[in-house]
């Protein structure tokens, strides 16, 4: 099996910037504020757990970093706008906006499906992304620069297994960054989506034995699971001057699952 790339990559432009990475109380959100930390990034971490907030922001804190935890469910448009004024009076307008918050769901036959799961699943997927777009804008059009990288997932790029709402709304995602990157490169702000494929996590350490994640890990043509390592490095990517001639793109990190 290849194994995942431990470095933290180093985008010297970074340093000193402001990012907000919603959904970042653990998983690839959390993986993705320590990377930027590393880079010298504030960053503000965001998610409903106040708890597991504190335990992120501890961890940049120990090694040097500087780090806000801002409790708000993305799918309200009143909690956002709530941490956009406390993201803004402490740091000013932001740099870097990564709207990662997201839940998944059950897969069931189509018709099971009711309709407040559909409506959660779109929500908390899709309608959250493009709500914390929306609050946090106006900022970065006054700054006049910026890279915004929201997260998609593989199951809306090819057909799949997951819930119908949940790859609905991720394909969703992926049409919302080419039309954000349309209207807002004249501003000099980038829009670019992340599409993971299994990523190693609290959840399927739960849900599937060590020989269940082997053979997972042999359908990719780079034999191995994903992990928060090779997803927050991609965004770093993406919001880095590294990548400052892309813009609209769904950048899928699948392991050679998704070849579009």
């Amino acid at each position: 099996m290849t194994p995942a790339a431990k470095t933290i990559p180093t985008f010297p432009d970074l340093a000193g910037k402001v990012a907000v990475v919603t959904g970042s109380s653990r998983g690839i959100g959390a993986e993705t504020a320590r990377y930027l930390a590393a880079n010298q990034v504030k960053v503000v971490i965001n998610g409903r757990d106040g708890a597991a907030l504190q335990r992120v922001v501890g961890e940049i804190e120990s090694v040097g970093g500087e780090a806000l935890a801002v409790i708000a469910d993305c799918t309200k448009s009143d909690q956002i706008e709530n941490m956009r004024r406390q993201v803004e009076n402490r740091f000013g307008d932001i740099d870097l906006l990564m709207p990662f918050a997201g839940s998944g769901g059950p897969i069931q036959p189509i018709e099971d499906v009711s309709e407040e799961q559909w409506n959660f699943l779109l929500s908390a997927n899709l309608t959250s992304k493009f709500l914390t777009i929306k609050s946090f804008l106006p900022g970065m059009r006054r700054r006049g620069a910026g890279s915004i990288v929201l997260m998609c997932s593989s199951a809306g790029r090819a057909a799949s297994h997951a819930a119908l709402a949940y790859s609905a709304a991720q394909a969703g995602v992926a049409m919302l960054a080419r039309n954000f990157a349309q209207q807002l490169g004249r501003y000099s702000i980038r829009v670019n989506a992340i599409a993971p494929s299994a990523i190693r996590n609290d959840r399927m350490a739960q849900s599937m034995s060590g020989a269940d994640q082997e053979s997972l890990a042999k359908t990719f043509p780079i034999q191995r699971i994903g992990e928060p390592s090779d997803v927050a490095a991609a965004a770093l990517f993406l919001g880095s001057g590294a990548s400052s001639w892309i813009t609209g793109i769904t950048l899928d990190v699948a392991g050679g699952k998704v070849m579009v």
